[in-house]
């Protein structure tokens, strides 16, 4: 018998003879009957977000619609690529200099750079004067994640005190970072608007040096934002606490349709020389929601603490991913430092923002027409790509029960997932769940 035969004939023989024999022929016992060294991991609960999802997709429902999820649709409901996108992305497959070679730690130096000028302004005394350490980051959320890290390791007051409510994942990233949190007044039921007082008196309360969250525009989830005279307001509370802002900036652009307009309070507080975090995202500005694409800035008080700040930055970041991917900030860095590309981006941008503002007011218009109980005023006066409707838990139920509309229960919804034709059914459903369901 050949050799090969023989391997064959071995292996046949193996595979005939059952899971079991095959074990105890190498001497080795299964131990499928033995608990796992894991069995008592408890079930994680389901991300809320995913779990609308996921219901969503197996609705067979014509009219169904999903008010759930944070990202840009067109109006016929499908993900959009910007343009400036594409040609950015080819313009990088093209760079006959182009590799695949390992970024540095803190990422695309280039890439830092245009970010925080994008965030501080090209005049920014901050960036002139060398006050700014800023890394690439895993989008938002790694900023943050950074950011909290940092802070858990060089700030002596381990407590922030982020907005009530806030995006879900702040209050998961500083605790798994060992950072405690407190809650801030942020949102006033009655109004449906800012809680001006009560939030100006829980920083006012709270313990000298305390990190405070800011949502730099277009709060998530309730799209409500102070004012520019409230937030110099917050700035004054803020100077006189010695509170350290973190500002979370994942709309800039998106918001308004206005890149520095959306910038105001981040800018306020850098030019009133308030040491500060910043994460940035380009999720929802530029599409760049699969790139993973962000950064962090930190600015000081002078340009030696900036250095020390910049090198435990990349202290953070080197055990915990060694150094962020190439392709995203590739493209952002493309976008930021073409002219012509810079300025298409901002055309596509506030087309963009106009439309979730026009979704806005068709949405206003129809709650009137249908003849839906309260005011419904809020639905324009908020900004950005959620809406804090008001409707409660059961009633989000309800309309989801009769007419496969999903959204958060907490009564939030995505006015990117609107279109034209879907904001009278919407408001008929609202109207239905306002007068039927108990509040």
């Amino acid at each position: 018998m050949l050799p090969t035969d023989r391997r064959l004939h071995v292996l046949h023989q193996h595979l005939s003879q059952g899971p079991s024999s095959v074990f105890e022929s190498v001497g080795l016992q299964p131990t499928s009957a033995e608990p796992s060294v894991w069995s008592h991991v408890p079930q994680a609960p389901p991300d809320a977000i995913l779990g609308i999802t996921e219901a969503f997709k197996a609705d067979n429902d014509s009219k169904k619609l999903n008010l759930g999820v944070g990202a840009y649709r067109t109006e016929e409901g499908k993900p959009l690529v910007l343009p400036s996108v594409k040609k950015a992305e080819q313009k990088v497959v093209n760079d006959p200099n182009a590799n695949k070679e390992y970024l540095g730690i803190a990422g695309n130096p280039d890439f830092c750079k245009l970010s925080a000028k994008l965030a501080f302004g090209a005049n920014s005394r901050a960036l002139k004067e060398g006050r700014a350490a800023t890394v690439q980051s895993l989008s938002g959320t790694g900023s943050l994640r950074v950011g909290a890290q940092f802070l858990a390791l060089h700030y002596p007051l381990k407590l922030i005190y982020i907005p009530s409510p806030t995006w879900a994942n702040h209050n998961k990233i500083f605790p798994l970072a060992g950072i405690q949190i407190r809650n801030y007044r942020y949102y006033k039921p009655s109004t449906r608007g800012l809680d001006y007082e009560g939030m100006c008196e829980d920083l006012s309360s709270a313990p000298q040096g305390s990190v405070v969250l800011l949502h730099a525009c277009a709060h998530n989830p309730t799209g409500v934002d102070p004012t520019p005279d409230e937030w110099q307001g917050i700035l004054k509370v803020v100077q006189q606490r010695h509170l350290l802002p973190f500002f979370d900036s994942a709309y800039q652009g998106f918001a308004s349709g206005d890149l520095e307009k959306d910038a105001t309070a981040v800018r306020m507080f850098t030019d009133a020389g308030v040491e500060l975090l910043l994460s940035q995202s380009y999720a929802k500005n530029m599409g760049l929601y699969g790139e993973r694409i962000g950064s962090l800035t930190v600015i000081t008080s002078d340009p030696s603490t900036t250095k020390k700040v910049d090198s435990q930055l990349k202290a953070v970041i080197r055990p915990m991913y060694s150094n962020p991917p190439r392709h995203g900030a590739a493209i952002v860095t493309a976008i930021l430092s073409d002219p012509e590309l810079y300025s298409q981006w901002k055309v596509e941008l506030k087309g963009m923002a106009d439309r979730i503002i026009t979704m806005r007011e068709k949405l206003h218009a129809a709650l009137k027409e249908v003849g839906a109980p309260g005011s419904w005023d809020h639905i324009i006066s908020q900004i950005g790509m959620f809406s804090y409707t008001g409707l409660t838990k059961a009633q989000v139920q309800h309309m989801t029960k009769k007419y496969h509309i999903y959204m958060t229960m907490d009564g939030r919804i995505s006015m990117a997932g609107l279109s034209g034709s879907s904001c009278k059914y919407l408001a008929e459903a609202m109207k239905d769940a306002v007068e039927n369901v108990k509040a």
